[in-house]
């Protein structure tokens, strides 16, 4: 098998690489050339822009992947190129796409009026009814005005003469991840805060979260079994945790002592106030990949999070510390209770 990987030196897509030849794949990347990742020796590399395949167009046909694993795919134009690249040239397209497609993720966001649809939410959960959550938000990343994973994945799933993979991702984390998920926790445990204060409603709110290097795993396993052609798979690990769990699993894997204190939102610091409605849990169902493929996670919670804390804790350093004192002021009441 002959693999075609876009975006393969991200956070996630350099994980995919070496499990992909492990298993004897002959693989070839494309990239720019802006970033430099330590692959495999004999992945081949393609210089080309993902925005502009046609560019690159003589040397993907000599490559002629029977497989084409695209980790960067964010836009409906992005889908449209990806389409006449390789329909004809290639079998099947593995894409990546995410759980902020579902409808939940609008009500968590306060967009939708809908109630909160059940969890966990399987492949065919209710959509989101607007489109492109990120417009306007006042987010930085290249594609934040036309990024829409419900308008690629309808683009690509339409298409009867190109096989299309969907892999819905939950939350990511793991070393080297830019969105540094554990780090407001960890900060506090390192610090040595006493507790940690969530919403009441946050503490109980589930969200399913994938070690990097498990959520690799299950690309690798879709991009090898020809079995999941014209499907959507929902990734991510079991079990999915409440907040206060999640919060806790982390202590230990730190070995703070403290507690996890919940309070009502009058009680909470403004600081701690998000702007969400923690009723719309993000729960995804992931037994299909499981059930069909076989699919297990190859790394353990409490040895992910303890390769994840021993990255974060190197960038602790480079960042402001925290005030506490407000937060200090809640939590010796609470504990004092």
């Amino acid at each position: 098998m002959k693999v075609l990987a876009i975006g393969a030196t991200g956070f996630i897509g350099r994980h995919v690489v070496p499990l992909l030849v492990e298993q004897g794949i002959e693989v070839a990347v494309l990239h720019r050339g802006d970033t430099d990742a330590d692959f495999p020796a004999g992945v081949r590399r393609i210089r080309g822009n993902r925005n502009r395949l046609d560019h690159a167009t003589a040397e993907l046909q000599r490559f002629a992947p029977d497989v084409v694993f695209d980790a960067i795919l964010y836009t409906e134009q992005q889908a449209r190129g990806v389409v006449r690249a390789f329909r004809g040239n290639a079998g099947r397209v593995v894409a990546l796409s995410s759980g902020d497609v579902y409808r939940n993720y609008d009500g968590f966001r306060g967009k939708s009026a809908a109630q909160p649809d059940a969890v966990p939410l399987a492949e065919d959960a209710p959509l989101r009814d607007t489109r492109y959550p990120y417009r306007g938000s006042g987010l930085t990343f290249e594609h934040a005005h036309d990024y829409e994973k419900i308008l690629v994945e309808q683009l690509l799933l339409a298409e009867s003469d190109l096989p299309v993979t969907v892999l819905r991702l939950p939350a990511v984390y793991g070393p080297g991840d830019r969105q540094h998920r554990l780090r407001p926790y960890l900060q506090r445990m390192v610090d040595g805060q006493a507790g940690i204060l969530l919403h009441e409603q946050q503490a109980a709110w589930r969200w399913t979260r994938g070690y990097v290097g498990n959520v690799a795993a299950a690309i690798a396993f879709a991009v090898a079994d020809p079995r999941t052609g014209s499907r959507i798979f929902n990734v991510g690990d079991e079990p999915a945790l409440s907040e206060r769990k999640w919060v806790e699993r982390i202590g230990a894997a730190v070995g703070w002592r403290g507690r996890v204190v919940a309070v009502s939102e009058s009680e909470l610091p403004n600081h701690l106030k998000q702007p969400f409605d923690w009723r719309y849990e993000l729960w995804t169902d992931t037994s299909s990949i499981r059930e069909e493929l076989g699919y297990v996670e190859l790394t353990p919670l409490d040895e992910a999070l303890q390769r994840t804390v021993e990255w974060e804790r190197s960038t602790l350093d480079r960042i402001e510390p925290l005030n506490y004192r407000e937060e200090d002021a809640v939590l010796q009441s609470k504990l004092n209770e």
